[in-house]
């Protein structure tokens, strides 16, 4: 089994520029510039022979390059519960209908639906029982956060391994973007 997302990479000059609003939680486990991402669909633990499939699946999406820009910050999970901060996409319908194409493609390959709406998005940190409060005021110090824009030309099939600093990704496979 290898654990798999499909994901647009932030380009590095981007991701950097994230690296100022990665203070002001304690505890916060920091998100390393290599590791920023755009996920665009999680598949989870996949068998090796699912994963070919995914694979010819993912290489058939035919769509055209497309430009995108972070903005806004926000977290994930309730106030008893938050377990990440992140930093928003601007609205793309090009994205979203990557997205669309990346879950028809992991259907194709006979794996279940993603049954959570799609909230495009860049983890900065994971949390562990965040004071409530310190989150707010961190996404109050943060909410006006707004990259340049950057293009999307292609999009990755990553795998995921937990380590002793937390996930760590590796490009599997690369898609360029193209009509």
């Amino acid at each position: 089994m290898i654990r798999l997302f499909a994901a647009v990479a932030i380009p590095y000059e981007t991701a950097r520029g994230l690296t100022a609003h990665q203070t002001g939680l304690e505890g916060a486990r920091w998100r390393p510039v290599e590791e920023m991402h755009i996920t665009l669909r999680f598949f989870g633990d996949v068998r090796e022979d699912v994963a070919e499939d995914l694979d010819a699946e993912l290489s058939a999406i035919a769509a055209a390059p497309f430009d995108l820009e972070l903005t806004g910050a926000g977290h994930f999970g309730e106030p008893q519960d938050i377990h990440a901060v992140w930093a928003g996409v601007a609205e793309s319908e090009p994205l979203r209908a990557l997205h669309r194409r990346c879950e028809t493609a992991a259907r194709r390959a006979k794996l279940p639906p993603d049954s959570r709406s799609y909230r495009p998005h860049v983890t900065l940190a994971y949390l562990k029982r965040p004071d409530p409060m310190a989150v707010a005021d961190w996404e109050a110090a943060n909410n006006l956060l707004h990259s340049p824009p950057f293009r999307a030309a292609r999009f990755g099939l990553y795998s995921s391994r937990q380590t002793r600093e937390g996930s760590r990704y590796d490009l599997e496979r690369d898609y360029p973007l193209r009509r």
